[in-house]
């Protein structure tokens, strides 16, 4: 009596867990046109409107949680999010502390610089200033491939800081997620810059990017990856790509 009492309290409490929202980790500092703030406040952007859409093929209620980039994995690790939904890319060292879902976008590495500046990559960096957002697969490319160019890399905490420091003259360069870049040059004030080049195929870029979860919620992770493969079967990704990112980042079996 007291085994069946205790299994049926244990369900109740797998229930009720199973019913709690899911806190969507992103990062705090805004990733236009991933992650930002409309004018009303809320988040949106392509990840937030496609966590969404995730989230109602679950039947699931989620809640966005915007966590600061440098410490978004431990506060997954830790319980305070359910899941890191913000441009991060499925490598071989976050493997290492965290599990994925399948890939559900893929865009490569930009180079930005001022469009009066010849500039041969990578041959051509040696004596520049590059900035590069740090923890990023940008940042880990960078280190391995350019160390020897003769770039000065400087990394920065937020997107925004390297963008600003751009535009203000302080670097040279950048190196940054190239549908980001296409946003940053459609600013008003970012005329005058383009994009040079694009990163190649590398192994600090990964397999593209995924959602991070937790190792042991192998549920959710199920969960996710046939929603992932719904929303991409049905348009919704399509959609929501060409809406804000103004092409079809999504990938495909």
């Amino acid at each position: 009596m007291m085994i069946a009492t205790a299994l049926t309290a244990l369900g109740l409490g797998q229930a009720a867990q199973a019913s709690d929202p899911l806190q969507v980790g992103i990062s705090g500092e805004p990733y236009p046109p991933f992650t930002y703030k409309a004018a009303s406040g809320d988040w949106t952007g392509f990840e937030v409107e496609l966590a969404h859409a995730l989230c109602a093929t679950m039947q699931r209620e989620c809640e966005i949680a915007p966590t600061g980039w440098s410490g978004i994995i431990p506060s997954l690790k830790a319980g305070r999010i359910d899941m890191i939904m913000n441009s991060m890319s499925i490598t071989e060292k976050r493997q290492r502390v965290i599990d994925f879902t399948r890939p559900y976008y893929f865009t490569p590495g930009a180079y930005v610089a001022a469009s009066e500046r010849e500039l041969d990559i990578p041959d051509g960096l040696d004596g520049l200033v590059m900035g590069v957002q740090s923890a990023t697969t940008n940042a880990t490319y960078a280190r391995r491939e350019l160390r020897d160019s003769g770039v000065d890399i400087r990394l920065y905490d937020q997107a925004e800081q390297v963008n600003n420091d751009l535009l203000a003259g302080r670097l040279d360069v950048i190196l940054a997620d190239e549908i980001a870049m296409v946003q940053f040059l459609d600013r008003e004030e970012a005329e005058g810059f383009e994009i040079k080049a694009t990163a190649p195929q590398h192994e600090a870029y990964g397999e593209g990017i995924g959602i991070g979860l937790r190792q042991e919620d192998d549920a959710l992770q199920e969960d996710l990856n046939a929603a992932i493969a719904a929303v991409i079967e049905d348009g919704t990704c399509a959609s929501l790509s060409e809406e804000y990112l103004g092409t079809d980042v999504c990938v495909y079996d």
